[in-house]
C-alpha cells in the first residue's frame, strides 16, 4: 500500500513527515501518482465543454499535485541522503517520468484545446500573467513534440526516456567516484602547511571513513580546494588534483565518456526532429540570449580579457615560485598554492587569518540580516522538527507583518550520501490558486563539518556560496504570483542566476562584514585593517576564475552547436576545443566534461552554462542601481527589486521585468570592470 505521508504533508510548517517515510515507500507511491496524474490529464483532454482558460490551463496548473509532491520529495532525497534503494529507483523513475511527459505532450486532444486558446489569445480577457502561463504551456507542448506524428513522435519520446537514463547514470557515477576515492595521510610531514581548520575537517573525514586518528583528503570541494591551497607537498597536491580532475573518467562502471557521447548525439537528433539546426539553437530559443551567436559574442569578449589577465597572474606566480627555488612552469595543481602565497604577500593576510571571523552561524546571520534590511522579512529557527537528516536546520520566514511567508531548510554539511556542489531546491513552490500555497525551500551545500561540536569556519568563497544559494532561496520564498508554473525560479535559465549572484554583493558590504564577521573565540569584530585588505583583494586572481569558468562555458557550447568535430571521444573533443581557444596550460576547466554535472546529469544547464555570466552582466548593473543612490540598502530601490526581480517569477518576460526595475538593459562593461578583468 502507498504511504500517504509521501504526498500528504502533515508535519510542522507544512513539511513532510520525514520520520514515517522510508526509501522503499517510493516505488508504489510513484505508480499511484503517475496513474492519478494520467487520469486528471485525460479528464481535461476529454472534456466535452469548449476550452476556456479556466477549464484547460488552470485545470492543468492544479493537476498532478500528488505526482509533484512525490517527485519533489524523492529527488530532494536522492541528492542529499542517497542510499542503494533510492539510487536504484532513481535509475527506474527518471525514464518513467520522461515517458509520462512524452505521453502528455502526445495527447492530441489536450494540445488541441491549448492550441485553440493560443490562436485566440488576443481575444481572451486574460491578465498578463495568464497570457504568460498560456504561452508557457503552448510552447512546452510544441517543444515537447506535440506537433510530431507517427514514428517521429515515437522516436522523440524514446530519446527523452534514454536521456533521462543517461543523466541519472552520469550523476550516480560522479557520486560513486567521489565517495570511493580518498587519500589517507599518516605522517606529520604529509600535513605540512595545512592549517588547523583543514586538519580538523580531514580528521573528521578520515574518521567517518573508518580511519580513526588519521587525516583524509576527499573529493568534497570544501576539503580538496583548501588542500590544494595549503599543502606544501607538490606531489600530494598533484595526486589529489589528478583524482579531482579524473572523476567520471576512471574506466570501469563509473566512466562517463560513452555516456556523454550518446547524450550529445541524442540531443542533436532531438533538436533536428523538432526542426532546429543544433541543440543549442533549440535550447536558447526561449532564453534571454535567444541564439548561440549572442552567447558566443559574450563569452569570446570575456575570454580575451580573462586570458590576458591570467597571463599576468601566472607571471607573478612563476616569479614567486622562482624566488623559492622552483623554476618549473606553474601547473594547475600548483596555482591555488602559489596564489594564496601571493595574496598573503600582496595584501598581508591569508585565509587562515580570515577564517575565524567567518563562522557558519555568523554568515547565516549576515544573509538573514541583508534579507531583512532589503525586503523586511525575518527568519526564526524552529527546533525539534523532524527532517531528512539530523544536520538539517528549519527556519520560518516571516513577512514584515509577522505572517508566515515560507519554510526554509538549510543543509550545509558534506556527507558521502550527498552529491557534491551547492544548490537551491524546492519541496513546493508558491501559488495563489484555490487556498494558495506557501513555498518550502531548501539550500544544500557541502561544507566540511568541524569535529566535536566546534564551530564550522568558512572561507570567503564558502561564504559567497552561502549568499549565492540564499539569493536563489529568496527568489523562491519571495515569489508572489497566482500560477504555479511561473512561480519563483521558473524563469529563463540565463535570468535565474541574477537574484543569486546579485545577492553575493551584499556579503562584502563593509557594514555587514563589520557587524557579523566576529572572531569565533573572542567575539571581537573583524579589525578594520583586515577588513580593508579583504575588500581590496576582491578582484585578486580574477583572471584565473574567469578562465576556468569561461573555458567550461565554451566547451559546453561547442558540444551543442554541432557534431563533435568528427571525434568519438568527448574528452578528445574537449581537448581540441581548449587547444583551439588557447587554454592556458596552468589552468584547468572549472568543470571537466566527464564530471560536468550542470550539463550532463540533466539538460538544465546544457548549452546554458554561460547563463551565470549572462546573469552576471545583469547583477553588476543591478547592484550599481543601489550604489548610485549612495545607500546599498536604499528602500525605494529595494522595493523595486523585490517587485520586479525576486517576486515576479516568470509572470513577466525576463527582459521586460529587468527593464521595469532598472529602466534599461545593461552592457557587458560594468561586469568586466567589477570582475577586475581590465588590464592596464
Amino acid at each position: 500500500m502507498t504511504n500517504s505521508a509521501i504526498s500528504t504533508w502533515t508535519g510542522s510548517l507544512g513539511l513532510p513527515r520525514f520520520d514515517v517515510i522510508s526509501s522503499e515507500d517510493f516505488e508504489t507511491a510513484f505508480e499511484d501518482a503517475l496513474a492519478e496524474d494520467r487520469a486528471e490529464i485525460d479528464a481535461i483532454a476529454n472534456s466535452i465543454d469548449a476550452p476556456t482558460f479556466d477549464n484547460t490551463v488552470t485545470a492543468l496548473e492544479l493537476s498532478g499535485e500528488t505526482l509533484n509532491r512525490t517527485a519533489s520529495l524523492f529527488f530532494n532525497l536522492t541528492g542529499t541522503v542517497s542510499d542503494e534503494t533510492l539510487r536504484r529507483l532513481e535509475r527506474e523513475i527518471g525514464p518513467q517520468l520522461s515517458r509520462h511527459a512524452s505521453e502528455t505532450a502526445a495527447n492530441a486532444k489536450l494540445f488541441a484545446r491549448i492550441d485553440v486558446l493560443w490562436e485566440r489569445r488576443d481575444d481572451l480577457a486574460i491578465t498578463t500573467e495568464q497570457a504568460r502561463v498560456l504561452e508557457k504551456h503552448w510552447k512546452g507542448f510544441v517543444r515537447g513534440g506535440a506537433r510530431l506524428q507517427g514514428e517521429a513522435q515515437k522516436r522523440f519520446g524514446a530519446i527523452n526516456a534514454r536521456l533521462a537514463e543517461l543523466g541519472t547514470a552520469f550523476a550516480q557515477n560522479i557520486l560513486a567516484d567521489e565517495r570511493d576515492w580518498m587519500l589517507v595521510l599518516e605522517s606529520e610531514n604529509q600535513l605540512a602547511g595545512l592549517p588547523p581548520f583543514l586538519r580538523d575537517a580531514m580528521a573528521s573525514a578520515a574518521s567517518e571513513r573508518g580511519h580513526e586518528g588519521k587525516h583524509a583528503v576527499t573529493l568534497s570541494r570544501s576539503i580538496i580546494e583548501p588542500f590544494l591551497t595549503f599543502s606544501a607537498d607538490p606531489d600530494l597536491r598533484a595526486e589529489a588534483f589528478a583524482a579531482w580532475q579524473a572523476r567520471g573518467e576512471n574506466g570501469g562502471n563509473t566512466d562517463n565518456r560513452a555516456n556523454i557521447a550518446e547524450v550529445v548525439a541524442l540531443r542533436q537528433e532531438k533538436a533536428q526532429i523538432l526542426g532546429y539546426e543544433t541543440f543549442a539553437a533549440f535550447k536558447l530559443e526561449d532564453q534571454m540570449a535567444k541564439e548561440p551567436d549572442a552567447v558566443m559574442e559574450l563569452l569570446e569578449k570575456v575570454w580575451e580579457k580573462a586570458v590576458a589577465k591570467a597571463g599576468l597572474e601566472e607571471a607573478e606566480l612563476s616569479a614567486l615560485a622562482a624566488s623559492e627555488g622552483i623554476n618549473t612552469a606553474i601547473r594547475p595543481a600548483d596555482w591555488r598554492y602559489y596564489a594564496e602565497k601571493l595574496r598573503a604577500k600582496t595584501y598581508s593576510y591569508d585565509e587562515v587569518e580570515l577564517k575565524p571571523y567567518l563562522s557558519l552561524d555568523a554568515i547565516i546571520a549576515a544573509a538573514f540580516d541583508v534579507a531583512n534590511r532589503l525586503f523586511g522579512v525575518r527568519f526564526e529557527e524552529r527546533e525539534g522538527i523532524a527532517t531528512y537528516h539530523d544536520d538539517v536546520r528549519v527556519f520560518e520566514c516571516l513577512d514584515a507583518d509577522g505572517r508566515h511567508r515560507a519554510t526554509f531548510l538549510a543543509d550545509y554539511f558534506a556527507r558521502t550520501s550527498k552529491r557534491s556542489g551547492a544548490w537551491m531546491s524546492g519541496f513546493q513552490g508558491q501559488h495563489k490558486l484555490d487556498d494558495g500555497q506557501a513555498p518550502i525551500i531548501v539550500n544544500v551545500m557541502n561544507f566540511a563539518k568541524a569535529p566535536g561540536g566546534q564551530p564550522t569556519l568558512l572561507s570567503m568563497d564558502d561564504a559567497r556560496t552561502l549568499f549565492h544559494e540564499f539569493g536563489h532561496a529568496l527568489h523562491g520564498m519571495l515569489s508572489d504570483v497566482t500560477y504555479p508554473s511561473v512561480a519563483g525560479t521558473s524563469v529563463a535559465r540565463d535570468f535565474v542566476e541574477l537574484p543569486s549572484q546579485l545577492y553575493e554583493h551584499w556579503l562584502t558590504v563593509p557594514e555587514i562584514l563589520s557587524k557579523h564577521a566576529r572572531h569565533v573565540e573572542t567575539g571581537e569584530p573583524i579589525p578594520q585593517a583586515l577588513l580593508d585588505k579583504v575588500l581590496a583583494a576582491r578582484s585578486f586572481n580574477a583572471g584565473f576564475g574567469a578562465v576556468e569558468f569561461t573555458a567550461s562555458a565554451l566547451v559546453d557550447m561547442a558540444f551543442h552547436t554541432g557534431p563533435m568535430g568528427g571525434k568519438d571521444d568527448p574528452v578528445a573533443f574537449e581537448h581540441s576545443v581548449l587547444e583551439r581557444i588557447g587554454m592556458p596550460a596552468a589552468i584547468a576547466m572549472r568543470h571537466r566534461t566527464p564530471h560536468f554535472a550542470h550539463v550532463f546529469s540533466g539538460d538544465g544547464y546544457s548549452a546554458g552554462y554561460y547563463s551565470y555570466m549572462w546573469s552576471e552582466v545583469l547583477d553588476a548593473d543591478a547592484f550599481t542601481a543601489f550604489e548610485e543612490t549612495g545607500n546599498v540598502f536604499d528602500k525605494d530601490t529595494a522595493t523595486k527589486l523585490r517587485k520586479h526581480i525576486y517576486s515576479a517569477g516568470g509572470s513577466v518576460d525576463a527582459a521586460e521585468t529587468y527593464q521595469a526595475f532598472r529602466g534599461k538593459m545593461p552592457g557587458v562593461e560594468a561586469m568586466i570592470e567589477k570582475r577586475g578583468l581590465v588590464v592596464t
